[in-house]
């Protein structure tokens, strides 16, 4: 492909390789692509000051409810640092499952970056109960242990599973009764409003959640994602100096807003989840059909989990991208994205099946 006059910008990749590793290895959606461009040009106030970051605070609402704010920031683990920092002390505690992405996929930095403590339970299917938080639940005037303040949920969950929104609701009831506040990482929320099929404030402002890490990269955003306050009374007063004390803060936001201003005005958000969630269904229910392949967990958005010979998963990993996510058992993690077709799944399937006989 020939550059644009007057550029050397030239196109490294191969656009027809397709893999299922992850939902960020997927481009830019051609609607978000075309916003940036309208972004572009002229001049804006820095740091946030300018009108599409300003025009988002609107959308923002539409969505969370009337008193939600958006602090857009660089990237997920970003925004779970800004705000777990936002509703804890320098002595709080965070209680997650034990395969959070807060504790397995993001370096300690809410621990060392943060300051904070994840007090983690095991879960069988990633999901938090009323009952498995109280395990950590206790210890507020012991001084020799990390107070817990804050339970940490993520909707979809690291192992693809969703949350009801009764069992949100009764989440943060639990939580707030123990004086604690509630935080959602809503690195795939799109994923999971489509699937279940209600709005997104339905299992966040409406359901008690105080603070809320949007999450639009792995939904066909560029870059970018987003800090909404969803109970300012909650996450108190000094946002804006935790985005930039935790190096978060865009000096061109006007890009980040643009993109989640185009992803969340009409229904792109959801057609774009609705979409890599259908396509996980194909997989799922053409990987049933396979002898000797397992699916681990429920495929309820857009991931799903199977177990299969080690030696077949790095034959097909030669001819399509993805992960372990335990090597020693044989489990795999294959994503579906907003660009993936049916063509591609079929197409995966085939593959499969040809590695699963051969040898």
């Amino acid at each position: 492909m020939n550059p644009p006059s007057g550029t050397e910008a030239r196109r490294r990749h191969d656009p027809a390789v397709r893999g299922f590793a992850s939902d960020n290895y997927a481009g830019g959606h051609p609607e978000i692509m075309a916003a940036l461009a309208l972004a572009n040009g002229g001049h804006q106030t820095a740091y946030g000051g300018d009108a599409y970051t300003a025009h988002l605070q609107q959308v923002v609402r539409s969505h969370f409810g009337p008193h939600a704010e958006a602090f857009p920031v660089f990237n997920g683990t970003g925004a779970n640092v800004v705000a777990l920092q936002a509703l804890t002390d320098r002595w709080g505690a965070v209680i997650c499952a034990e395969s959070a992405h807060i504790n397995v996929d993001e370096c300690g930095a809410p621990e060392r970056v943060g300051g904070l403590k994840l007090l983690t339970v095991p879960t069988e299917d990633g999901k938090l109960t009323p009952e498995l938080i109280d395990r950590e639940a206790y210890g507020w005037d012991d001084e020799h242990r990390a107070m817990p303040q804050v339970v940490s949920l993520a909707q979809n969950t690291e192992l693809g599973t969703l949350y009801t929104v009764e069992e949100i609701r009764a989440i943060c009831a639990h939580a707030h009764e123990r004086g604690m506040k509630v935080h959602m990482d809503g690195a795939r929320i799109a994923n999971a409003a489509a699937a279940l099929d209600v709005p997104m404030r339905a299992f966040t402002y409406a359901a008690g959640v105080d603070i809320l890490s949007f999450g639009g990269t792995k939904n066909g955003m560029l870059f970018g994602e987003a800090v909404v306050v969803l109970d300012p009374e909650a996450a108190g007063p000094a946002m804006r100096h935790l985005r930039k004390l935790s190096m978060q803060l865009a000096s061109k936001m006007r890009f980040i807003s643009a993109q989640l201003e185009a992803l969340l005005a009409g229904d792109l958000w959801l057609r774009n989840a609705r979409h890599s969630n259908a396509m996980a269904q194909r997989l799922a229910e053409g990987v049933k059909a396979v002898d000797g392949v397992e699916i681990l967990y429920p495929v309820e958005a857009n991931a799903v989990f199977a177990r299969l010979p080690h030696d077949v998963s790095e034959r097909l990993m030669k001819r399509y991208r993805f992960y372990f996510w335990d090597e020693a058992a044989g489990d795999v993690r294959w994503m579906c994205s907003f660009d993936t077709a049916e063509e591609d799944v079929d197409g995966f399937l085939a593959a499969l099946r040809e590695e699963m006989t051969a040898g």
